[in-house]
């Protein structure tokens, strides 16, 4: 995958065919500490210790209509190359959280992509779902909860194009201090 937004793709619909209701994710970008903490934390039906174990391993995936399983195990090596790490919790019937470290100005981190449109595609594919987004750059917060959305407009407002474009805009905006 070349780019974070894509990594955040795949854990998310990950989350969501696991049957997560709520997904969060979270981006904090640090430059005293020079850090980027990427984390997505769901309500899913989560894994137990040998699923998470193997979560890892490429050649390992719980669908029965792949052989491998690439998203993980390329997140963990895209950290690593940048003195990163990659933590997985995760606890059958309480959810999966995901968590990225890697050094904010590392020459080979991957950039952060379209965060923005991964977002609006998450949203708008999965309107029942709750997705919040947090971004954090060092001490200014940015963040998106579509509860907050439907309880003051409705369901179907995340189904209309200009709130999805709205939602889309806001977080690039949020997000300009990352490289694209």
């Amino acid at each position: 995958m070349e780019d974070l937004s894509l990594h955040i793709l795949d854990i998310a619909e990950n989350a969501i065919a696991a049957g997560a209701q709520n997904i969060t994710i979270s981006l904090e970008e640090n430059e005293a500490n020079n850090s980027l903490i990427l984390q997505l934390r769901d309500d899913g039906k989560g894994m137990d210790e040998y699923t998470r174990r193997k979560s890892l391993d490429p050649f390992f995936t719980t669908k029965q209509e792949k052989k491998i399983g690439l998203g993980l195990p390329l997140l963990a090596q895209a950290c690593r190359e940048v003195e990163g790490s990659l933590e997985i919790d995760s606890e059958p019937g309480k959810g999966t959280t995901v968590t990225a470290r890697m050094k904010l100005n590392h020459i080979d981190r991957k950039p952060l992509g379209d965060i923005g449109s991964t977002v609006m595609t998450l949203i708008s594919g999965n309107p029942k779902i709750n997705i919040k987004f947090r971004y954090k750059h060092n001490e200014q917060n940015f963040e998106l909860d579509t509860r907050d959305i439907k309880s003051q407009f409705g369901e179907e407002a995340l189904s209309l194009p200009e709130v999805l474009i709205s939602i889309r805009d806001n977080i690039n905006k949020a997000t300009v201090n990352l490289p694209h």
